[in-house]
């Protein structure tokens, strides 16, 4: 399409959308607009607050660590019970033994179960000392376990404490947005309704489908929502349209409000 067919067809084009709103309307659309932005801002930074960031990354590290104190605490009760049964091994043998040592030290019986009880005491001294050094494995093992959970335990309780200062810091920042929030929306409220519905609504819908912004001013014979400066055909039709006409960019389609700033 040559330069001639596009000028007809943005032309055509604005000819469907003409709207008639007082110019002060229309100045009241830019407070708007700024509003809005404001909003979005506010909602940007409430999702994007990096007390989420830290509070995930401290959640993360606490459930990890909370693991670990379970696989540690479930160990140490496995020993602290071998514990229990290498000491209970070892009361036996010296049970045995002391009830032996009695029966001999009595004198009663013959020698041959004298002997016997002697030989016994000699078995069971070396059983003791092979039990004693199992118990002695063992309860070095469960100093070790015991250790370690009160390592883990130790680590887990700082980690909900930066947790809990954490979360209440993010707490804090959210309400703070949340106050700002409810601020500029009662501010939305007053502001809109002196934007009039008719330019309210063609307002919102063109916002809607070009990322947040519906309305800009034009400075210096330039739009305020593309960027772009307008050529000599957009000047000239700017010009000569009426104060009180709604002016739509023919590059991004958004509301242009004319200030005296345009530069037209």
């Amino acid at each position: 399409m040559g330069l001639r067919g596009r000028c007809r067809a943005r032309a055509k084009r604005s000819r469907r959308y003409v709207l008639n709103a007082d110019p002060s309307r229309q100045l009241r659309l830019l407070d708007l607009q700024a509003i809005d932005t404001r909003l979005d801002q506010l909602a940007h930074a409430r999702k994007t607050l990096p007390e989420h960031a830290q509070v995930a990354e401290l959640q993360t590290k606490a459930d990890g660590v909370d693991g670990l104190l379970v696989r540690a605490r479930t160990e140490l009760g496995d020993v602290q019970r071998e514990v229990a049964k290498a000491e209970a091994d070892v009361q036996l043998v010296r049970d045995r033994a002391a009830r032996d040592q009695a029966r001999l030290d009595s004198g009663t019986g013959s020698a041959k179960d004298l002997t016997a009880l002697q030989h016994e005491l000699t078995s069971l001294a070396r059983r003791q000392s092979e039990l004693e050094d199992v118990e002695l494995e063992v309860m070095e093992r469960a100093e070790e376990a015991e250790s370690a959970a009160t390592q883990l335990e130790a680590q887990q309780a700082e980690i909900r404490r930066q947790l809990t200062a954490a979360t209440a810091a993010r707490d804090t920042a959210l309400a703070k947005l949340a106050q700002e929030e409810e601020q500029v929306a009662a501010q939305r409220a007053g502001t809109a309704s002196q934007v009039g519905d008719d330019l309210l609504a063609l307002y919102e819908k063109i916002r809607e489908s070009s990322g947040g912004l519906g309305a800009a001013a034009i400075r210096q014979r330039r739009c305020g929502g593309c960027q772009l400066e307008l050529n000599a055909v957009d000047v000239a039709r700017i010009k000569a349209a009426p104060a009180d006409e709604v002016l739509r960019c023919e590059e991004c389609r958004r509301i242009q409000v004319r200030t005296p700033e345009s530069g037209l």
